[in-house]
């Protein structure tokens, strides 16, 4: 099949939705999917890459990428919906150059994308698929983005109702994001649901004994944002006593709005924040983990599934989750017995589980062990992209083409009015 893939977000963006697009495209196309991605010009955690006022072309490891431009800022409300509005335009603008496709695959995030999607699809009269990665409306609704029951969470609750609608199908993350859909309306038999792929993995799990007779550390990494209540989690980590008896070390790799109001809790060496690390920066990282934390504020609406568990389990890294004890979080980390689950609205339970298990080696190997196996049976990328094109085989009624090109050859009607890099 020919497959657009518009994904807001793309390699070589370290972290979120970027790796997981990328492991996508990359999984489709291994194959034999005739795979173009259209992005926006890389921007995320922070926007390091410079200014591009021009779509333009570029191809990464095999895959040929649109890039549009956008107007960048996450410093505020405003400058968020501006820069989704921007890349929305630029999207709207390129979208009679695009080639013939059988069946585009829409990310959200970008909310306001799905606009242009949805008429893109209509005018060529193809199928498109979302990719829910984020529930926007009730991530704005909870993060405040949006005053809960004002004129514009309202449009933009009445938008997502259509969008549900015009989909042909809608790939969800997590039972909890199912449940979501169902309750606003959406038939089941629309809804599939395809775990994340892990965007890093390992040939074997963490050696957990050897990291614990170096130095214990845990570590979260990702977005820095207001979900995560990653103060409450440095604050709790440096009043424990057993943790600091231990030596260990808490880093919080990665960056987003909430980094300085994180790194304003810190008063202890032990806590680090070394910032972002881009491509293979990240595995050493991953390798000298010995516990990966994922947190949630205790008040949040469940409207994503963190990237980063994933990631931990394929790498054999145990997991704390201080999250919602009935989140999907920790639905996966009870029944894949990856590690354990701490209530978000007591992080003290996250410092005291650390300081036990940090004791208890048997422990640890054993989610380590049982965390390796689940991801390799649930999030392997070849495993999602299998899954994601037996979706698009449903709902094109196509197959993959014996002709389709590998992924080294070139992709057929690739629009030579946008300029190239």
């Amino acid at each position: 099949m020919r497959v657009q893939l518009w994904s807001y977000n793309y390699d070589p963006e370290p972290q979120g939705i970027a790796p997981l697009s990328a492991m996508l495209a990359q999984g489709l196309q291994a194959l034999g999917h005739d795979v173009l991605v259209v992005a926006a010009h890389p921007h995320y955690p922070e926007p390091t890459w410079g200014v591009r006022l021009r779509p333009y072309r570029e191809r990464r490891d095999g895959i040929p990428i649109l890039r549009l431009p956008l107007w960048a800022g996450r410093d505020s409300s405003l400058a968020r919906i501006r820069q989704e509005l921007t890349f929305a335009a630029a999207q709207t603008a390129v979208t009679p150059l695009l080639p013939p496709t059988d069946v585009v695959i829409a990310v959200t995030p970008s909310f306001p994308a799905l606009g242009t999607a949805m008429a893109f699809a209509q005018a060529r009269r193809v199928p498109w698929v979302m990719w829910l990665q984020d529930i926007v409306t009730d991530g704005a609704a909870t993060t405040g983005e949006l005053r809960s029951g004002g004129p514009l969470l309202q449009a933009a609750r009445s938008f997502e109702r259509v969008t549900y609608r015009s989909a042909a199908s809608i790939i969800v993350i997590s039972e909890a994001f199912r449940q979501n859909l169902l309750a606003k309306g959406v038939p089941n038999d629309k809804i599939e649901r395809i775990f994340n792929p892990s965007s890093r993995h390992a040939d074997t799990p963490a050696d957990i004994p050897a990291l614990l007779d170096d130095t214990p550390r845990v570590l979260a990494m990702g977005n820095i944002g207001h979900s995560q209540g990653l103060g409450a989690m440095v604050e709790a980590f440096q009043d424990h006593a057993g943790l600091r008896e231990l030596g260990a070390e808490l880093v919080i790799a990665g960056s987003g709005v909430a980094a300085d109001d994180v790194r304003a809790k810190i008063t202890d060496p032990r806590v680090q924040m070394p910032g972002v690390f881009y491509g293979d920066e990240l595995t050493p990282v991953l390798r000298s983990a010995s516990i990966g934390l994922v947190s949630q504020r205790p008040d949040m609406t469940e409207f994503n599934l963190p990237s980063k568990l994933m990631n931990y389990m394929a790498f054999g890294i145990p997991v704390i989750a201080s999250v919602s004890p009935e989140s999907e979080t920790a639905r996966i980390v009870r029944e894949s017995g990856a590690g354990w689950v701490t209530d978000a609205a007591h992080p003290e339970q996250f410092a005291n589980v650390a300081a036990e298990v940090i004791r208890d080696r048997e422990a640890l190997e054993r989610a380590s062990q049982a965390g390796f196996r689940f991801a390799r049976e649930q999030f392997a990328p070849h495993s999602v992209a299998s899954r994601f094109s037996d979706v698009l085989a449903n709902v094109t009624g196509l197959a993959p083409r014996d002709d389709s090109p590998t992924m080294s050859g070139n992709v057929a009607g690739t629009p030579s009015a946008i300029p190239v890099t």
